[in-house]
């Protein structure tokens, strides 16, 4: 079995593309989807995934609010923020700055998902 990835997107398509990529990538498992913030902090817990993908606009809890609470209860899960936007347009430019590594969904793909691993991971 590969690095084990949870996706968290409140917009199915883009769940079902990162489905995809995670599948089509050597070493990478898609083990889970969540729809909210709340329903993320559940399935990490659930099924303890190595690498978790984190929309930031997200209603109720956004991605920020998840990524930092992840981080101090699973220190050794790489957690990933994404977006349509450039971190610098997002109102929560800071956290990204202070230390979650970041992707556009745009530019999302193998190449990202195997950059992002073999950079950050924990």
């Amino acid at each position: 079995m590969g690095v084990r990835v949870l996706t968290v997107d409140d917009q199915a398509t883009f769940r079902g593309v990162a489905r995809e990529v995670i599948d089509a990538t050597p070493g990478f498992d898609a083990i889970g989807e969540a729809a909210s913030g709340e329903e993320a902090l559940l399935e990490v817990e659930r099924l303890r995934p190595e690498l978790v993908l984190i929309d930031v606009r997200m209603p109720g809890l956004d991605g920020v609010e998840v990524a930092q609470r992840l981080r101090s209860t699973h220190p050794a899960t790489l957690l990933v923020l994404v977006s349509t936007e450039d971190p610098i347009d997002l109102p929560s430019a800071a956290a990204i700055d202070g230390g979650f590594p970041f992707v556009r969904k745009q530019d999302f793909g193998p190449r990202a998902l195997t950059r992002l691993w073999g950079e950050h991971r924990p």
